[in-house]
């Protein structure tokens, strides 16, 4: 069992649940985490909770809980968050929230975490789902029923800076819902509204607020789940699901800049900013088919529909002038960012071949993606319209020749089609070029193959090897261009990224002790390289990159109602930054995580009282010399959270004290990701973690 599948005591001391025997439905084949060639981690629901306790932040829980995910931006927007070195495919009940044709970096803003039951991790590169899965799977599955006929819960939280209590500094968040069986019905219903005020940093001094790519501080969220299932016999089961999720900011306060040379954070005051306040609006539908016993097989189907928008805060940055419109430098205009995406999914496993030896599961995955972007205010074009095509058979094989013996193998087929308009290029690109649309297809056999061996009681050993398949970013290739007579029929930037992940490790669990250690090896011979431009635009380079890391982890029970765990992550990236073949400079905060030590100690004290402690340590981490000028060294910093629950008559009270030390930081993003040559730019983004914050809340079930 991993530091993720460390589990807190209940009342009674006993372990809540027991990862070790849940099925992934991520793995696309029904497998246990014990069975998997390769690291996989599940965050239970109690897990969730207690990082509730302490912030609402959908990364920040990722982060907390994932040594190897990248320390949270705090934002609306996590671009540069990845697992592994590497952007993750998130899903949400199997229904990807990742929009492979223009990623905004707001796919874990989809969802309130409220609504969430578990989360699935697979790390590192993953065959069986195909699109968008080269750092890994993050599959959040929703809540479920509650025990008996009809159950409600109701939930409130206030979080407030300690060092000030005012209406302009404290949040607010609440939530309700439903859940029952009736017969052969079952049904979850969820309702939840969050309200977040001004952050403070460790010198009590206001965060800065990113009016351009959207803020968590000073916004609101609403959250609404809806799902019902129908059993139409023992075996057979159709469900419906549907969840909306917006967050918005409130535009109430604009930034004041920093000073990077002089390690002075950008902080915000009062005002009025330009245009319309950045939101995140999604809608996901899904429709669920299972048969456990179709003629002794597990047919599961999937159909979804998905409608994405996405506005980003108006800016007056160098990419959107044009001079036929206004004066240079005068010109505000905000990019907005919409995607419709749906398809189906389907998997048959059969189970009981060769005495019980072999497991045999095929699959067919469609995806049909609509996505453009434009500039709001001027009504320009700044990424045309694509559709893209995605189909994808699939065959993975499981055999188990010895009880000590299991082996993995499987391919999956990806055929991926492109249809791109015409369009013109904004005033910046080259003053304006024309380009032809077109169309592109590509195919590509993705293979993976892995083994367990388990030589002596509570050891085991594995090995995998692993293919992921990903879009690179269409939008970010076609806006940038800016060469006459470029035509998307034969832009080699639109080709796919394909990933080789070796693992190899070893796991140790004798019910009290638990540990893990892997070794990875990521690598694509054209892979995508993202860095920053002028006046903070993205730029995509294609170059071969290679990462490589070490993910360790260890638990111990030292009684039944206390247990303390540990967890490390090492990573390193490296990018050929001349073409010539080799692995000469290394991949910066943008790209790759810095190297962290996560401590957590859960206890349960008395049937009414528990706490959990947890310490986080990102390391100090050096880069290549800034080609702006800019020092991108990341200084390392140790956040320490505590939270407290009580449970009462009526109801459970917790509290929960985020960055307990009041640590000032400056946020790993904000030092080490950005190499502008505008310095306006880069000293506007110079953000600052927040302070400490205290979190009281109340729940009850009824």
């Amino acid at each position: 069992m991993s530091l993720c599948c460390l589990l807190p005591v209940t009342a009674h001391g006993a372990e809540q649940d027991n990862p070790e025997s849940m099925v992934i439905t991520a793995s696309r084949v029904g497998a246990e985490r014990e069975d998997s060639p390769q690291v996989v981690r599940i965050l239970t629901h109690e897990q969730i909770q207690q990082q509730r306790r302490l912030t609402s932040d959908s990364s920040e829980i990722l982060s907390n809980l994932l040594p190897s995910y990248s320390p949270p931006r705090q934002k609306m927007t996590g671009s540069g968050e990845t697992l592994r070195g590497r952007t993750p495919l998130v899903m949400i009940d199997g229904i990807p929230q990742s929009n492979p044709l223009r990623p905004t970096g707001r796919e874990l803003h989809t969802i309130d975490f409220a609504m969430v039951d578990h989360i699935e991790v697979l790390q590192g590169a993953n065959a069986t789902n195909g699109l968008g899965a080269s750092g890994g799977v993050i599959n959040i599955i929703t809540r479920r029923p509650e025990p008996g006929s009809f159950t409600q819960h109701i939930e409130a939280q206030v979080t407030t800076p300690t060092s000030q209590l005012k209406s302009e500094t404290t949040g607010y968040k609440t939530t309700y819902g439903f859940s029952g069986n009736k017969g052969k019905l079952d049904y979850v219903f969820s309702l939840g509204y969050e309200q977040q005020g001004l952050y403070l940093d460790g010198d009590n001094k206001a965060v800065g607020v990113d009016n351009t790519q959207g803020d968590l501080m000073d916004s609101r969220s609403y959250d609404l789940l809806a799902k019902g299932g129908w059993w139409f016999n023992d075996d057979q089961r159709l469900q419906l699901s549907f969840n909306h999720y917006t967050v918005r900011g409130q535009d109430e306060y604009v930034d004041v800049p920093g000073d990077r040379t002089r390690d002075i954070a950008t902080t915000s005051e009062r005002g009025d900013p330009e245009g319309e306040a950045p939101y995140n609006k999604v809608s996901t539908t899904g429709l669920t088919y299972d048969d456990y016993d179709l003629a002794g097989m597990h047919l599961n189907l999937l159909a979804f529909y998905q409608d994405y928008k996405a506005l980003f805060g108006a800016d007056n940055s160098s990419t959107f002038q044009d001079p036929s419109i206004a004066p240079v430098g005068t010109l505000y205009d905000q990019s907005y960012a919409t995607t419709t995406k749906y398809g189906t999914k389907a998997s048959l496993t059969r189970d009981d071949l060769w005495d019980d030896r072999l497991k045999l599961t095929v699959g067919f995955d469609t995806l049909f993606d609509s996505s453009e972007q434009s500039l709001r205010r001027t009504d320009r074009t700044y990424v045309p319209k694509v559709d893209y095509t995605d189909l994808a058979p699939f065959v993975q094989l499981e055999v188990t020749p010895i009880e000590a013996l299991t082996l993995t193998a499987g391919a999956r087929y990806e055929y991926a089609h492109l249809d791109v308009d015409d369009y013109r290029t904004v005033a910046s690109r080259g003053g304006g070029v024309e380009v032809a649309g077109g169309s592109q297809s590509f195919n590509e056999t993705l293979y993976n193959a892995g083994v367990v061996w388990r030589p002596v009681k509570h050891w085991s050993l594995f090995a995998n090897y692993s293919e992921g398949f990903e879009i690179p970013d269409v939008g970010r290739a076609l806006r940038g261009i800016s060469t006459p007579g470029q035509s998307a029929d034969d832009f080699e930037n639109l080709r796919p990224i394909v990933t080789d992940n070796i693992e190899t490790g070893v796991r140790y669990d004798d019910g009290r002790l638990d540990a893990e250690l892997s070794y990875y090896v990521s690598s694509s011979d054209f892979g995508s390289r993202v860095t920053s431009g002028p006046g903070g635009q993205f730029v995509m380079n294609r170059q071969k990159t290679e990462i490589d890391g070490i993910d360790a982890t260890i638990g111990y029970q030292f009684t039944p109602k206390h247990h303390g765990s540990l967890s490390y992550s090492h990573m390193r990236g490296r990018y050929d930054s001349n073409d010539d073949g080799s692995l000469d400079a290394k991949l910066d905060g943008l790209n790759v995580s810095p190297d962290r030590l996560i401590a957590r100690w859960s206890a349960q004290w008395s049937p009414e009282w528990s706490s959990m402690v947890q310490v986080n340590h990102a390391f100090d981490r050096s880069f290549d010399d800034s080609a702006n000028g800019w020092d991108r060294d990341f200084d390392g910093y140790t956040l320490v959270d505590a939270a407290i629950g009580h449970k009462l008559p009526v109801g459970q009270v917790n509290v929960g004290l985020a960055n307990l030390f009041d640590e000032r930081y400056i946020t790993y993003y904000s030092q080490s990701a950005l190499d502008s040559p505008d310095a306006e730019y880069m000293n506007e983004r110079y953000f600052a973690g927040r302070g400490r914050t205290l979190t009281v809340g109340y729940s009850l079930k009824f």
